[in-house]
Parts: structure tokens; sequence; C-alpha cells
């Protein structure tokens, strides 16, 4: 299958301002806002990373947005290339320094916009993920929530079922489960997953520090995460080439490739960048588990909403000077975006 997801998701004509230029700041500028980065990380207590499509690129799947994104050459008349499959691309230094920064314990939660399955294929610990908008390589258990990562992508998208089911053995292993396996990728008009959603929310509300890398942030609710940090009185730093639309809100913001910024990042930090190795899934950050998670019971995640939505209309009525409350209360909006245990094979 290729890479080219977006051709496969339904008519769309508000995908967000695309092409919009890039801008790079000289080496020594570059070294420097780096070098101020290096130091908020090493401050921080919470750090939370918000990555997009442009930490792709150099994985060989094109972003959406950019001089040479899907979208971008849509307007204009033009085919995107492709360099690669979902199946064939390899993890970049940006994903793998990502790694190297939770394992150090830098980085305390991920959330990611990226549908091509290469942060989960690079290692990244799945119970400090949130995959917004769903992964290529996942299907899930419409019935007990149980989630299977394939070898190769699932072929189908839009939350539909994907024709093969669960074989969860219930209770003293009288029978399996049986449910039917689903598709996890968003369509446009699909709302966006409770459990992951609700993980980043809070992760981002506990934030003291959070790094966007490569996303324009021009998407909700997924884009409008950070603000929830800054509204807390952390900060935003925000690497990419282009201007997003949270630039204002940003402490510091850096024009530079995600992967030369990360590279010289983690040798700021004195980390080695680990090396991949093949696909690999790691369920758990704790090293002796590797349960996958299931959803939670339909009365508590009913609880946390009411709970969630008291919160918001609590801060909406005592709005900042920095994040008004009508652009954290924004968060309602579904578009869509610009991506150890062996990896289990299709049943």
């Amino acid at each position: 299958m290729s890479v080219n997801y977006a051709a496969g998701l339904s008519p769309y004509a508000d995908k967000g301002v695309c092409g919009l230029p890039e801008t790079f700041d000289n080496p020594e500028e570059l070294k420097a806002k780096v070098e101020t980065l290096a130091q908020l990380i090493k401050e921080s207590e919470y750090l939370v990373v918000h990555s997009g499509a442009g930490i792709s690129t150099a994985s060989g799947i094109p972003d959406f947005r950019g001089p040479k994104g899907v979208w971008t050459l849509e307007e204009k008349g033009e085919s995107p290339h492709f360099d690669t499959t979902f199946e064939n691309a390899r993890p970049s230094l940006t994903h793998m320094a990502l790694l190297g920064l939770q394992r150090a314990g830098y980085l305390k939660y991920l959330i990611s916009q990226n549908v091509d399955g290469l942060h989960v294929r690079s290692g990244f610990p799945r119970d400090l993920l949130s995959e917004l908008h769903g992964n290529m390589f996942v299907e899930e258990c419409e019935k007990c929530g149980r989630q299977y990562v394939r070898e190769k992508v699932i072929g189908v998208m839009g939350l539909k079922p994907t024709g093969r089911y669960c074989d969860v053995m219930r209770s003293r292993g009288l029978r399996a489960c049986r449910g039917k396996l689903m598709s996890t990728i968003l369509d446009w008009e699909d709302a966006l997953p409770d459990r992951d959603l609700n993980k980043a929310d809070e992760a981002s509300r506990r934030a003291d520090l959070a790094l966007t890398l490569g996303t324009s942030m021009q998407i909700k609710p997924s884009g409008d995460l950070p603000l929830l940090t800054k509204r807390k009185g952390g900060k935003v730093a925000i690497v990419n080439l282009q201007p997003t639309k949270h630039d204002k809100h940003a402490h510091l913001r850096i024009h530079g490739y995600v992967d030369e910024v990360m590279k010289q990042l983690m040798e700021l930090l004195g980390l080695e960048i680990p090396k991949w190795e093949g696909p690999t899934v790691c369920d758990r950050s704790a090293p002796d588990s590797t349960t996958t998670d299931v959803k939670p019971p339909r009365g508590v995640t009913a609880k946390r909403k009411v709970k969630e939505e008291e919160e918001r209309k609590r801060e909406a009525a005592a709005p900042t000077d920095d994040v008004s409350a009508e652009e954290e209360t924004g968060l309602v909006k579904r578009e869509r975006s610009d991506s150890s245990v062996e990896i289990k094979g299709e049943k």
C-alpha cells in the first residue's frame, strides 16, 4: 500500500493553509537556540513533545502543507512523489532521539498526529504515546478494546472493520472474544479516540514544557494542546520551518530541520541516539510488563469527561493574557493533519 494514505480519505475542502514559505536560522543562531532548548529541557520536570508530519519527511514520507507536501501539490494540480512505503520506512533520527530522551528520563509523554506508525516501530513505549489520528499498523477490537500491532498496514481506513476478529481468550479460556477488529485510522468526520485524547489532554496540562516538532498546528484539537501547557504556566518551544498557528505563544521558536535540531540537542544533553535495529514494539515503559492497554469502563470515561469539562469551564471563566479562553475552548473541532514485544503478523 502506498504511503499516500491521504488518497484514501474522503473529500474535504478545508485542508488549511498550504505551501507557506520556509525560514532557516543561520548556523550561529540555530546553535544558540538549540542551546537554549537544551537548558529548558534540563530545567523541565515534565516535558511533553508534540510531533507532526515534518519529523517523517527524512524517512521518505512527505508532509501535507510543506512546499512539496501532499496537499500543497494537490492545490497545484500536481502529484506528490513517494520515496518509500509505510512498511519500508525507517524511523528518522528524530524518532530515535525521542526514544533516547524518554529512556534518559527527560521526555515524559509523546503526542503525535502521525499515522505512519514510526513512533511505535521505533520502540517508543505505547503507554507514553497518544496517536490522535490512528496508526496504519494497528487494529482494535470493538468489543474488548484489545489492540493488535501488525507487520503490514491494515489497509482499511475510517474506523471500519478489517475483516479479522479478536482472539483474546475470555475467563477460564472457554472461548475467544471474537469481537470485530477495526481500523484505527480516522477520516475527516471521525472523532478522536477518547483514551488517547484524554491522556494527551492530561499530559499537556501537567507539562511545564511543550516541545512541538514538525507541525504547523493548524488542526484541532491536536494543534491546540500545547496551549494547555502555556495556560498552566508552562513554556512552549516550536521547531518548524514554516510559520505555525501558535508562534505568538512560543517562548522559543527554532527555524531548522528537525533532525539537525535533535542531533545538536542530544549532543548538548550528552545523550546517545539509539540505533534502530528493525521494527520493535514496546507496549509499556515498565520493563516487567508488556500487556496491551484496553479501553477503560464506560462509566470511568464518562466521569472523567464530566470532570474535565467542569475544569475547562472554570478556566474559561478566568482567561489569561497570553492564551485566551476562546483559544483553549476551541479544543472541540476535529480536522485532519499533516504520522520490547515482537510485532504480530496478520491473523
